[in-house]
């Protein structure tokens, strides 16, 4: 991995009212880790998203120079993390990890399919790219700027895993050798449009008109202290 330089600053003052100062004049607070306890310091964005731009993972390796002091006060260091705001992408923090160049050093890397897959050109399946970094231990400067994984004879229903993977001279994978890294899977069937269902027409029941009954006529009541009067009988036939 090549290796490159950045120009850093000792600060002194922390704090979150700090670092938003600090960002709004145009620096980055960071943290270099590795020393005898973590050193607050100041880097500018502009270089370090310079340094990561197009680059597969963030792992960089690193020349540091401190600002304005004799000899430059020079370091090797990798990029430990980066935080970015989730609004804006604005770089918001670095830190730094300190290192020696004859001491292995645990990072991850960046893993790229290399070729077309049988089973995506003959049979239209899918490449799934299961994980994108690998774990690694090597020396600093053994750091490769990715792992190839190559993916031209997966057909559908096959799995590369990390056992199978080939690693740079010098780089020993740590991630589980079963790991999936990459498979191909089935094309997603295509659902046929449903054709609406037709509108069920409304049936209309005709009204039965029944006859009507012959309204009962109900029988004056009797005048007050008087009695009905019997009905009269029925006129002998002679």
């Amino acid at each position: 991995m090549e290796m490159q330089e950045l120009t850093i600053k000792r600060r002194e003052a922390t704090g979150k009212a700090v670092a938003k100062r600090l960002r709004r004049a145009g620096e980055v607070p960071a943290i270099l880790y590795g020393g005898a306890k973590p050193e607050p310091v100041l880097v500018d964005p502009k270089a370090v998203l310079k340094m990561i731009h197009g680059r597969e993972g963030t792992t960089q390796l690193l020349t540091l120079k401190f600002d304005g002091e004799a000899g430059g006060g020079r370091r090797m260091a990798i990029i430990r993390d980066l935080q970015f705001d989730p609004v804006t992408e604005h770089l918001l923090h670095v830190d730094l990890q300190e290192v020696s160049g004859d001491r292995t050093i645990t990072v991850r890397v960046a893993v790229r399919p290399v070729g077309e897959p049988a089973g995506v050109k003959e049979q239209k399946g899918i490449l799934n790219i299961v994980v994108h970094e690998l774990e690694v231990s090597c020396l600093p400067t053994a750091i490769p700027e990715r792992i190839d994984a190559d993916v031209s004879a997966l057909m559908i229903g096959d799995v590369l895993t990390v056992a199978q993977l080939q690693a740079p001279q010098g780089v020993r994978i740590l991630t589980q050798p079963g790991q999936a890294v990459a498979t191909v899977v089935p094309p997603m069937a295509e659902e046929a449009p449903v054709a609406a269902a037709p509108a069920a027409a409304v049936v209309t029941e005709p009204e039965v008109l029944t006859e009507r009954k012959p309204k009962e006529v109900e029988a004056p009541a009797p005048e007050e202290g008087k009695k009905p009067k019997k009905p009269e009988k029925a006129e002998k036939e002679k």
